[in-house]
């Protein structure tokens, strides 16, 4: 069971099942302790992913190959990249979906470079990279914003006569949206040779924002209404497209999108953020109250953002893409899930403690930058994991360098 829920991606489930096993009296073995292990890389849950670590230790258990993998992509996913190297180095014997775990995250934690390093060493070893090591390093010149180098690695792949699957098709056309290149982006999209998906179509439309040309805009918009077309109950194509209205004050057609919506009844997905302290995971969305500790974090947000504030920072009201009054912007941006799990953090814990949180969705430009602030004014370092990527702030700047 524990194993099944990890392989579906259901982090919680298969978790509460590891915990039931541990009441009933089962000792677990290699196979339940790296399926457990995967599900906390999942869910960013590292204080159990640390004491799974240690159980294996202390119990004889013998560490192999696919175990050491597992600590590999956990401690990685949780942020803790030194110690995912570590454990990576002291493996004897590393096999190709080793390698593809340690590209991977370093990529993820903005450590594009390295991972590229990986990637070269792998090739030492004469290992033949698979479809995940082409993920990984497609991903570091993305969040790297390593275009040249994206180009002459997709270039390489082709040579070598390795097939490119969908995902490296959206990984190459999110670098080059990602770094402005939307004409390119479209350029490279209609010269593929197999239909896109949904997830590509959506890396074209949120690029859209970025440009305020006619034509650029247009051709997000008819991107957008296809979206529309062949995912017609995903929220997300809503309110892509609806953002991209907003991003050139189109309020109409914003508003008429946001209707569309209404009256299909489809509900846009809440951010939410997660915060893990003493083995319990406490998650929290946008403008919920219901934590029973919700007033004293309402305290810990006033004070927050009277610092912020004070530091002459002025909130980036057009991140909210809803017509209404600047005020009511930026209260909304003071309750972001992000931002209430970072109080809790702050409420409930001391420096030097790092502070983790998980977010489901991509954090906003005001929501970092408050962040960074933050991370300098209560000198504490914060690591958040949102949809794409790891953002370490301290001493006020963050690890992915502004790019993301």
């Amino acid at each position: 069971m524990i194993s099944g829920y990890s392989r579906l991606g259901m982090a919680d489930q298969a978790l509460r099942s590891f915990r039931e096993m541990q009441k009933s009296g089962i000792p677990p073995d290699r196979v339940s302790l790296g399926s457990a292990i995967s599900a906390c890389a999942m869910s960013g849950a590292l204080d159990l992913g640390e004491w799974l670590h240690a159980y294996v230790g202390k119990n004889g258990i013998e560490n192999d190959l696919e175990l050491s993998t597992a600590l590999v992509n956990m401690y990685a996913k949780c942020g803790c990249i030194e110690r995912a190297k570590n454990i990576f180095e002291a493996m004897p014997v590393k096999d190709v979906k080793a390698w593809g775990s340690m590209i991977y995250g370093l990529a993820i934690n903005g450590l594009a470079e390295d991972a590229l390093n990986a990637f070269s060493r792998m090739g030492e070893t004469k290992l033949e990279p698979n479809h995940v090591t082409f993920v990984g390093v497609l991903v570091a010149c993305a969040h790297g914003g390593l275009v040249s180098e994206g180009k002459m690695y997709w270039s390489s792949m082709i040579e070598s006569g390795f097939d490119p699957s969908l995902e490296h098709y959206g990984l190459m056309i999110d670098l080059l949206c990602r770094s402005n290149l939307i004409e390119e982006a479209y350029s490279f999209f209609d010269s593929m040779p197999i239909p896109p998906n949904p997830a590509i179509l959506r890396s074209l439309l949120a690029g859209c924002k970025t440009k305020k040309e006619k034509k650029i805009l247009e051709r997000g918009e008819t991107t957008g209404k296809h979206l529309i077309e062949l995912e017609p109950q995903n929220p997300e194509n809503y309110i892509l497209l609806s953002s991209l209205y907003a991003s050139v004050s189109n309020w109409e057609r914003m508003r008429e999108v946001r209707k569309q919506m209404k009256d299909e009844g489809i509900k846009a997905v809440p951010g939410c953020s997660s915060i893990e302290l003493d083995g319990y995971v406490h998650e929290f969305t946008m403008g919920d109250w219901s934590h029973p500790e919700s007033e004293d974090i309402n305290g810990i947000l006033r004070e927050i953002t009277d610092k912020v504030n004070g530091s002459g920072h002025e909130p980036r009201v057009s991140c909210v893409l809803h017509d209404v009054s600047d005020e009511e912007k930026g209260n909304a941006l003071c309750q972001h899930s992000e931002r209430l799990a970072i109080a809790y953090g702050l409420l409930k814990t001391k420096a030097p403690k790092i502070i983790r949180v998980v977010k489901n969705l991509r954090v906003c430009w005001d929501c970092h930058e408050v962040t960074k602030i933050i991370s300098k004014v209560y000198n504490r370092e914060i690591i958040v994991r949102d949809r794409v990527r790891f953002h370490k702030f301290k001493d006020g700047s963050c690890s992915c360098r502004d790019f993301w």
